[in-house]
């Protein structure tokens, strides 16, 4: 008899570890950020507004919520204004966010699919979080941090409050229904947690979004749900081509990425369909799919030559990177000179009053950058005013200069011409006499 029930209690154990599986989808932080944002509205006092925010939301919130505050920045500031300046949006998506906890059961299907496609899947979490309007989702180490309040919109939502040109942009992503598309998302995120850190280059930056979208895709069954892929196949030429001329520029990322920044061909993002059009090709050549999505998650940003070759091994742009790379340095613009005296000149006069270095060609007349040289800020000039000449071809400092001093100043490359080609650094290296 009592083994009998010692028996019963195993099994009765074995059978709750099995149903009761790590809960890996957290929704926690709506219900709380609606609870706070009924207080909120109901009064015009800003000290209860910010007390109402912190006691109900904030200081309740899971790790993922302040993990996304630390990732976007958020600030309780962010949040009150945006809860008193954009009440029809609010109200128009508080149905759809509650709705967080009916998605768990495809966002586990979602995430075994993608289990099956890449079987060395590590276990990451999932927050359902609600932001200030910067993020529809993003990701924190192996945290995947869902922005509901963006990541949950759709045709319906409400964009009367949001000032024109905005509400335009918004219009535009609300229309495509994301909460549709929401386990695509969670998976594209949680792909993320699997691969290695992204490096700050536009090209590594594309090929890390675009793989994840890719092979999100693979797992899920179903087509990307970003315009941008799409139009990227369409016009394939015309975006690589604008690419390879932009890739090694970071100035250019917003035209690219996670932005709704005005580019040439009016369509955010596109980005994401240059590296996923690599992954593709990359899948289609290979005999082996799997191995083929491993190497693609596992792609080591930091390895620049494993990165350069896998992407070469693509044959997507019109040539080798290193060749395209010497194509863009040749076509930068340079400082050609200084007016007043030769660059590394030892004996410049100290009532010299002002410093003009001219360029290769006439820059865009407005984005410049400069710094202290390799001896610090105690090299700089004493700098009184600037100014753009008429034809932009070249650039004056009003200087205050010493005797018996090294002085060094870096032109940085955020000069640019009209068409945001960027300067080649030079530094200005020279002493005053006694």
């Amino acid at each position: 008899m009592i083994r009998l029930i010692a028996l019963i209690s195993f099994v009765f154990l074995l059978t709750n570890c099995r149903v009761q599986k790590p809960n890996t989808i957290i929704t926690t932080d709506i219900p709380n950020f609606w609870e706070a944002y009924d207080k909120i509205t109901s009064t015009q006092d800003s000290i209860l507004q910010y007390s109402y925010l912190q006691d109900l939301y904030l200081q309740k919130g899971s790790e993922g919520l302040q993990a996304m505050m630390e990732v976007r920045n958020y600030t309780p500031k962010d949040y009150i204004h945006a809860i008193n300046r954009y009440p029809n949006f609010w109200n128009s998506i508080r149905a759809n966010t509650l709705k967080a906890d009916t998605y768990s059961a495809e966002l586990d299907r979602g995430i075994g699919k993608l289990k099956k496609l890449y079987p060395a899947l590590k276990p990451a979490k999932i927050y359902f979080t609600i932001g200030a309007l910067r993020s529809n989702g993003t990701l924190k180490g192996s945290l995947v941090l869902i922005g509901s309040e963006l990541a949950m919109t759709d045709k319906n939502t409400n964009t009367s409050d949001f000032p024109t040109k905005e509400a335009l942009a918004r219009r535009m992503f609300f229309d495509t229904n994301p909460i549709e598309h929401l386990a695509l998302l969670n998976v594209h995120e949680y792909i993320h947690t699997q691969q290695e850190e992204m490096v700050d280059h536009l090209l590594y930056q594309v090929l890390y979004e675009g793989i994840a979208e890719f092979v999100s895709t693979k797992a899920m069954g179903v087509p990307s749900a970003s315009p941008a892929i799409e139009f990227g196949k369409e016009n394939y030429e015309a975006v690589r081509d604008q690419f390879e001329k932009e890739m090694f520029y970071s100035v250019n990322q917003n035209n690219w990425l996670w932005s709704s920044q005005p580019n040439k061909f009016n369509i955010r993002d596109l980005g994401y369909s240059i590296g996923y059009q690599i992954s593709e090709i990359h899948y289609n050549q290979a005999k082996d799919k799997k191995a083929a999505i491993k190497k693609l998650i596992e792609l080591n940003y930091t390895e620049v030559h494993e990165i350069e070759a896998f992407i070469n091994s693509t044959h997507f742009f019109t040539a080798p990177i290193d060749e395209l790379r010497t194509a863009f340095e040749n076509n930068r613009p340079t400082v050609i000179g200084i007016q007043q005296f030769k660059n590394n000149d030892l004996d410049v006069d100290s009532n010299l009053t002002e410093i003009t270095f001219e360029f290769s060609e006439p820059l865009n007349g407005y984005h410049t950058g400069m710094d202290y040289g390799p001896i610090g800020e105690i090299g700089l000039p004493k700098i009184r005013a600037r100014s753009w000449s008429k034809d932009a071809k070249s650039y004056t400092l009003t200087v205050e200069l010493q005797p018996n001093k090294h002085y060094q100043l870096f032109i940085e490359n955020n000069f640019r011409t009209t068409d945001v080609r960027p300067l080649k650094p030079f530094l200005i290296n020279f002493k005053t006499k006694e």
